[in-house]
Formats: structure tokens, sequence, C-alpha cells
């Protein structure tokens, strides 16, 4: 068994950004030269999301306005921001949109089903964040 093991470094513009990372990670995939196993893709920050969807920007603002709903913006109303920070909303974003994903990886490509493209969801942005890309399999 062979493994690949990559960072993606994210640094979006906005506070709050959906990036399509689909073409960093199969780029990723092509370097392993795996032709068939598991590819893990995982934010390495806990205000920030991996996730699986659809490529299109209206349900991505749905998704924004949704986990901003659930988790609102508020520099001083969660206990964590007692601690000096004024991220607590991020923190329960990414638990809500979730931090990887498992694609299995079939005659050498990602397998997705229809529409299906990987996504970092950033919930307190505008500085360096890392996404591991773990690819096992022959």
């Amino acid at each position: 068994m062979k493994s690949h093991t990559a960072y993606l470094w994210m640094n979006t513009s906005k506070r709050y950004e959906i990036v399509n990372i689909t073409d960093l990670v199969e780029k990723e995939l092509a370097k392993s030269q795996i032709k068939e196993g598991l590819c893990l893709v995982n934010s390495m920050h806990i205000t920030a999301s991996v996730f699986i969807n659809d490529n299109e920007s209206g349900l991505h603002r749905d998704f924004l306005k949704w986990v901003e709903k659930l988790a609102p913006y508020d520099a001083h109303g969660y206990d964590h921001n007692l601690t000096g920070e004024d991220n607590g909303d991020a923190h329960l974003k990414r638990t809500i949109m979730g931090r990887e994903v498992v694609i299995a990886v079939t005659s050498g490509r990602l397998d997705f089903g229809p529409w299906e493209q990987i996504f970092y969801g950033e919930f307190d942005g505008c500085r360096k964040k890392r996404v591991m890309v773990k690819i096992i399999g022959e």
C-alpha cells in the first residue's frame, strides 16, 4: 500500500467564504499515482470546514445564511469569547458543516456522485490555514 500526504494552504479574503478545492485535491491524487484507495481531506483548523456538495453559488450563499442563523456572529455573546477571542460562532459553524470528507479512489479518479465536489468552508478568515489531503491505496 502507498500513501501520499499534502497540505493545501488557504487564506480567504473574507471572514466567511466557501472555496471549491476539488481541482487542488485532484492534482494531489495525480501526484500520488494511486489508482484504487481512499482520499481523506480535512481542515486542520477548528474554525474551518471541509464538505462535499454541489458547486452552485446560490446554495453556497444559503449555507452561509443558514449557519449564521444557527450561530450568529457576536463578539461578546459566546462564553468562548470571554477569553479575548471573537470567533465562538466560527467554532460552532465548523461543527455544523463538518471537519472532513473521505472519497473513494477508483481507476485513479475521485469517485463522486453526480454534481459532488469538495469545498473548504471558512468561518474565521483572513489568515493562513491548512487543509490536509491524505491518499492511501494501491
